[in-house]
């Protein structure tokens, strides 16, 4: 997760699970340019990101923390 956004995920699990933005925008009762909004943010609010994860069933802390993780360890 580097120099990945957390809209890139997102955006990259979406796709994995051969989802449209439309069914993401559908399960989070907002409009699909919401989403692509998303896609383009660096950051988000964790409660949003708790309803992604749920959605998707991927837990994206979890990302986020084998990131940090992996960073710590650099030091």
């Amino acid at each position: 997760m580097n120099n990945t956004s957390i809209g890139s995920l997102i955006k990259a699990e979406l796709e994995r699970q051969e989802r449209s933005v439309v069914w993401l925008a559908r399960h989070l009762c907002c409009d699909r340019t919401n989403i692509y909004r998303i896609f383009a943010k660096e950051s988000i609010d964790t409660e949003l990101l708790m309803r992604i994860s749920v959605v998707l069933n991927h837990n994206f802390f979890k990302d986020i923390s084998s990131a940090i993780d992996e960073q710590l360890l650099q030091k």
